[in-house]
């Protein structure tokens, strides 16, 4: 894509279907008339009365206690500079949403139009009644420090300039790893320091903290080391200047043991990382381009222990892996302040993290087949579901050991599952989804490519390196399409009925009818239906001059799925097909099967629905906890509707004893654990959280799956084909481009999983 084609993709995603990012959503039911009169007046009078008799009420009754402040004037915004209040406005909202759905904070983003330091300081003062803590972001060093030191002495809430800390406390986890790995004491160690702004004194000072002393620490910014009697230097800088002659970068970092790079990219040699002493730690965080390029320092010395900030490399300091999960713990316990020890617990906690064993779900995420604490992982994933708590604990625990904390945690069980419950309300599985595919992406048919969407989809999957499309169609209309849409990448083009594809066609043509043969179809037939666009992309998977293929998006799913079930085997050891669909509920992914295939499934068909869909669930790091769908709870009704779903229990309950399901169940105790528990306390499930749902037959399930989407705006992937023995997937008739993506996404995900399957 063009530069002027990510602009306008940009610039829709902010201004389409509503501007900006966030919205304000209600808690409390507000249908009737009576909702109203408590919402406002005259209900309304009595929590603020309780609030005027003691202020502390105002955690009880209203949101202030999960509501942060991301306040900013716009002098230091990314890396735009100084662009003013109203132009930060896309990235504090930005902002907010990570708060959101890392965390589960509301967010009110402030912008303050004002560079006066006291004018700024005074306006979130008198603001800050309403949130229950201030995050301060993009102020420009050396107003920034000011600004916040003031807030946090004379606010009683929590207070953070995320720009400063976020990035120490992450790298300071690393820097422990890394220490622990190449056998160095803090306390020991020469840090070199490229960057003299909030971020680099910042870490630095938490490094102090950590050991690292003053005197072993040499601090560069763009005009060479920091020395004293500098008088261009701030107070802040001045703590790290040196009483030495003028020196380059590169005499700096002769015998150095830790680099620490927050400046510009690529001004790290690899000459200099070879002056370095052994097992050299190297943090270069410049965003995009680091301070030394990833693969040039690994091959320069094979004993580096390297992160940075970039996603694609190992070791990415993001500071996502902190603020959201600082300020959890903060808010939790109504901490009056982020102090040095809450700092100090996120660091040791993300440092402990990377030395546990990784959830498989994680592992699933970034393709690892194990990620093991390392040169190549000396700090937590930013999706982890473990973060949140973990790290927030940890800093809560800290603000009541340090007298900070106003509503002492006391049962650590009960708020580690409300933090639980609290990661159902953002879905990550989609970007773990999309994730796991870049790491390996394959080339995947589109085989209705002539349609704008399908063409846009395609698009997206190439530029976000989830898979090299195969286009599909109509070439002339793909040419038009791609011109419209800013598509200039050189794809392979293919229309089935040209005369350049007749030998290919023919050869297609050939294969399938020598399988076919004995079953009423001709050499004539076959060669027929080579022309039309999913029998030939079919073949072409078959074939393997492409990986995978995604069709459907116009025309009906049984037209569609006559080709594939046709020309592409079942997988082996699977007797039937079947389709799950992955819904991206509230309360996390779920799981419901069979969807597009089977209509009335008998008790056999039924557990093995159950098989595949626990495996296809397990595919993307979901342990199944699968629950049998019917309008019969454990036998009270005697239809056969409920009784082939009793028997398909029955045998698995028998046969695969290590499978958590049960049922016959109906919808409402499946779902409800409580429930269940006291009502059918001896069943599997109870107390458990169903993620899987396999209904008695294709009505209930497709019914189900389409209501959860159009009635509570539930995204859905799929239906994921099932059982399968190439990797083939079809869209709903009329897939939006993000479902498209996403099945393109799953798509990769299968080729990845049978390419493995075939190497065993």
């Amino acid at each position: 894509m063009d530069k002027n084609s990510k602009r306008r993709e940009a610039l829709l995603y902010h201004a389409k279907p509503t501007p900006g990012k966030i919205q304000v959503v209600p808690t409390k039911k507000y249908a009737t008339q009576r909702d109203l009169s408590l919402a406002y007046s005259p209900g309304v009078a009595e929590p603020c009365l309780e609030i005027a008799k003691d202020i502390n009420n105002v955690y009880k009754y209203t949101a202030k206690g999960n509501l942060v402040a991301v306040i900013t004037n716009g002098t230091a915004v990314l890396g735009l500079g100084d662009i003013g209040p109203e132009a930060s406005k896309p990235v504090m909202e930005g902002k907010g949403l990570l708060f959101k759905i890392f965390a589960d904070i509301d967010v009110f983003d402030i912008e303050i139009g004002t560079k006066d330091i006291e004018e700024f300081i005074q306006t979130v003062k008198n603001i800050a009644p309403t949130f229950g803590g201030i995050n301060l972001e993009d102020i420009k060093a050396p107003e920034s420090f000011e600004i916040e030191r003031r807030l946090v002495e004379e606010l009683n809430i929590p207070v953070m300039h995320d720009d400063q800390h976020g990035t120490a406390i992450i790298s300071s986890a690393a820097l422990l790893n890394a220490l622990e790995l190449a056998n160095k004491k803090s306390g020991e160690v020469k840090l070199v320091v490229s960057g003299a702004g909030s971020a680099a004194l910042a870490c630095a000072d938490l490094y102090v903290l950590l050991g690292v002393k003053i005197e072993n620490i040499l601090m560069f910014n763009s005009k060479g080391v920091l020395t004293k009697g500098n008088k261009s230097l701030s107070d802040l800088q001045q703590k790290y200047a040196k009483d030495v002659e003028p020196m380059s970068l590169e005499e700096a970092l002769v015998g150095a043991d830790v680099f620490l790079g927050l400046s510009t990219g690529d001004i790290m040699t690899a000459q200099m990382l070879l002056g370095m002493a052994e097992n050299p730690i190297v943090f270069a965080m410049a965003n995009p381009d680091p301070e030394i390029d990833y693969n040039l320092a690994i091959a320069t010395r094979k004993d580096v222990i390297m992160a940075t900030g970039r996603s694609d490399h190992p070791n990415q300091v993001n500071n996502v892996l902190g603020f959201p999960y600082i300020f959890r713990g903060a808010l939790d316990v109504r901490a009056t302040k982020i102090n040095e020890a809450m700092k100090m617990a996120a660091v040791r906690a993300l440092a402990l993290l990377a030395k546990e064993s990784v959830p498989e779900q994680v592992n699933v995420a970034y393709g690892a087949t194990k990620l093991i604490f390392g040169r190549d992982y000396i700090i937590p994933k930013p999706f982890d579901p473990r973060l949140i708590t973990i790290v927030a604990p940890a800093v809560a625990k800290a603000a009541m050991e340090s007298g900070v904390a106003l509503n002492p945690i006391l049962d650590w069980k009960r708020y580690e599952e409300e933090l639980l419950d609290r990661l159902g309300n953002d879905n990550k599985m989609v970007r773990l989804i999309t994730n796991r595919a870049k790491m390996d992406p394959k080339r995947i048919v589109f085989a209705e490519a002539d349609h704008l969407d399908v063409l846009k989809a395609a698009q997206i999957v190439l530029e976000e390196g989830i898979g090299f499309p195969i286009l599909l169609g109509n070439k002339e209309i793909i040419l038009e399409l791609k011109e419209e849409l800013g598509f200039d990448a050189d794809v392979p083009i293919i229309d089935p009925k040209e005369k350049v594809e007749e030998f290919r066609r023919n050869k297609f043509a050939s294969t399938y009818w020598s399988s076919r043969q004995r079953r009423g179809i001709s050499l004539l037939d076959a060669q027929k239906l080579m022309r039309e666009r999913n029998y030939f992309a079919a073949m072409m998977v078959n074939e393997g001059e492409a990986d995978a293929l995604v069709t459907g998006h116009s025309r009906s799913y049984p037209s569609v799925v006559k080709p594939m079930l046709q020309l592409i085997d079942k997988a082996h050891g699977a007797s039937l097909v079947a389709t799950t669909n992955m819904m991206m509920t509230t309360r996390g992914p779920m799981f419901l099967s069979d969807t597009a295939i089977n209509i009335n499934p008998s008790a056999d068909d039924l557990a093995k629905i159950a098989i595949m869909t626990a495996k296809t669930a397990r595919m993307f790091g979901v342990e199944p906890v699968i629950a049998m769908i019917s309008y019969s709870n454990f036998g009270s009704s005697t239809n056969e509707s409920a009784s082939k779903v009793r028997d398909a229990v029955a045998y698995l309950h028998k046969n695969h004893p290590e499978m958590v399901i049960d049922g016959e169940l109906q919808a409402d105790f499946a779902l409800n654990p409580e429930m269940l528990k006291a009502k059918f306390p001896f069943s599997k499930l109870a107390g458990k959280k169903v993620n899987t749902l396999i209904f008695p037959n294709l009505e209930s399930a497709n019914i189900t799956y389409k209501l959860l989407k159009e009635l509570n705006k539930v995204d859905s992937i799929g239906p994921i084909m099932l059982g399968m023995g190439k990797p083939v997937h079809i869209f709903q008739l009329g897939a939006s481009v993000e479902e498209m993506v996403n099945m393109a996404a799953i798509a990769v995900i299968d080729a990845q999983e049978k390419q493995k399957k075939k190497q065993l």
